[in-house]
Order: structure tokens, then sequence, then C-alpha cells
């Protein structure tokens, strides 16, 4: 599928059973939601989607299934967030096999990496496949930071079309354009930050939330790509409570919690994550409930 990025890609949630183990079915089942709501393109296996608590050969489960699901209706992105660049190369190779259109690629797990190795790695990757990278940067989560200077060196390599940006700071959206123009596609990877991100440049969205929220995460995409910010508000000041669950530590677990309170699949995660309990279970139920019983009428 030729690149053409755009719109929101959910950072699809991995399904389990009780016991932890791979629920296939739930997975894909929770992907044909999303393509059935209106979403531009999906993205296996990111953070939310678990990718470093699965072995390697469920990763490639996970593809098969997905892109078997799809049919090239939406492109299918895959993260890839192995702990080496060699492994990471791998991947690359193993996913494409299989017919992803692109991937999300991570900085190298686990090291953090200087500026120095952490280009070297994605150069390598790059250079290791013809498959599309989307870049994620998101040094708060990683501890690897790709500054838009980083990205004007790395704009020789061909493959490297998009960035997620997810260092939290709006600002960088500017830079990028003012160092690298066109260069790059961009993307809004952090969801309280997704109306600020489009006023400024981002045409596409890495969404959390969307998970557990497709219809009104739709609508607010569409307003505010149609520049009615005076609209888009209204949805947006609704919805940023439970955006700033995307931005926590735990926030696999309070989106997965999201969505299973709206029909969307179960909130199982695996191990070390574990349930969201007690008070803290509490102020984030509060905060779901609260969205459900006040989500604006679409």
């Amino acid at each position: 599928m030729a690149t053409a990025w755009h719109g929101i890609y959910p950072a699809s949630t991995t399904q389990f059973h009780a016991d932890q183990s791979l629920d296939i079915p739930a997975t894909i089942a929770h992907v044909e939601k999303m393509i059935a709501v209106g979403m531009h393109g999906i993205i296996m296996l990111g953070s939310v989607g678990e990718n470093t608590t699965l072995e390697y050969g469920e990763k490639l489960e996970v593809l098969k299934a997905t892109v078997a699901q799809v049919r090239k209706r939406i492109p299918v992105l895959t993260g890839v967030a192995e702990t080496t660049t060699r492994l990471a190369c791998r991947f690359a190779e193993d996913v494409k096999k299989i017919g992803v259109d692109g991937l999300m690629v991570l900085p190298a797990m686990i090291y953090k990496a200087d500026p120095r190795e952490t280009m070297a790695h994605f150069r390598t990757v790059a250079r290791a496949t013809d498959l599309p990278i989307l870049v994620y940067n998101n040094p708060p989560a990683y501890g690897v930071d790709i500054t838009p200077r980083m990205f004007v060196e790395l704009a020789d390599e061909k493959s490297l079309i998009a960035i997620k940006e997810s260092s939290d700071n709006v600002r960088r959206i500017t830079d990028i354009k003012n160092l690298c123009g066109d260069r790059y596609i961009l993307f809004s990877g952090v969801d309280d930050l997704v109306l600020e991100s489009v006023m400024l440049g981002s045409v596409g969205w890495v969404s959390g939330l969307v998970n557990a929220f497709p219809r009104e995460s739709v609508r607010l995409w569409e307003l505010a790509m149609a520049g009615n910010y005076a609209e888009a508000l209204k949805v947006y000041r609704w919805f940023t409570p439970l955006l700033h669950l995307d931005t926590h530590v735990k926030l696999v677990q309070y989106i997965k919690l999201a969505a299973a309170e709206c029909g969307y699949g179960t909130e199982t995660t695996r191990a070390p994550r574990l349930p969201i309990v007690g008070n803290e279970r509490e102020e984030v139920m509060g905060i779901i409930k609260r969205a459900i019983e006040t989500r604006p009428s679409l």
C-alpha cells in the first residue's frame, strides 16, 4: 500500500485471555471495530499493544492475523521495539513477508543510546527494509530523544517517512517544520496535545484513547482538520480528562480499562502489568464514568 499516511491510527490493544495467553480472535475483532468507525490506519504492537511483553513468535502471529483481517482496506503498521538493532532489522524483514504496510520504529529498548547511537540505530533499520517507517520519538517513556536537528541529519534516509512526535513538547512540531519543511509527515503521539499539534501542522494522530472512544475521536479529528476549532474545542475539553490517562506510566492499564467499560475488549494485561486496584482504580473509573455520562451528542 502506497504511503499516504494521515488521520487517526489507533495504537491498538492486544487482547489476552484470563490466563494472559494471546486472544487473537478478540484482538482482530477490536481492529475490525476500529475500521468500522472510520479509522484511517492501524498500528499493532505499539506501547498500548504491549509489544515488549510478547514473545517474538507471538508478535508475528498477531500481525499475520491482522493483515489477513484488514485485507488492505487501511494501512497496517507494526511497532518495532526490540532490544538490539540487529533484532529490529530481523523483525523488519520478517514482518514484510507477512504483508504489513509500514513500521513504527522505536529506539532499541533497555539501553539508553546517545544521539550518535540513536541515529545509527534508525539508519541501520531503515537500510534493512524498503518498508516506509514512522519514527517514534518518546523521550519521556524511553529515555532517548530524537531532536529536530537529528531529524535534519536523518533526512537522507528515504524510508524514514513520518514522525510520531511524543516528546510532550508541542514546540517540536514548529521546530521540525522550520528545519525540515515538508520532508516528514507529522503525527501527534500525545493524546492530550492532539488539537494543538493539528493547529501547528500534524496531519496524523496515533491515539490510545481512541480504543475506548472511537466515535468521539473521529468527531474531534474531523472538526480539527476542517479548521472548526470552536466546535473541536468543545469536544476536546470534554475529552481531555480521559486523554490525560495516555500520559501516565500505567497508560496501558488505564486505556484497556476505559475500553472495557465502553465494550471494547477486556482490561487484562500481561504481567508485570497488573490490574488497577484500590483508590487508584476508583479515581480512574470516576474519570471514565463521568466521560461516559457526559459524552457529547454526535
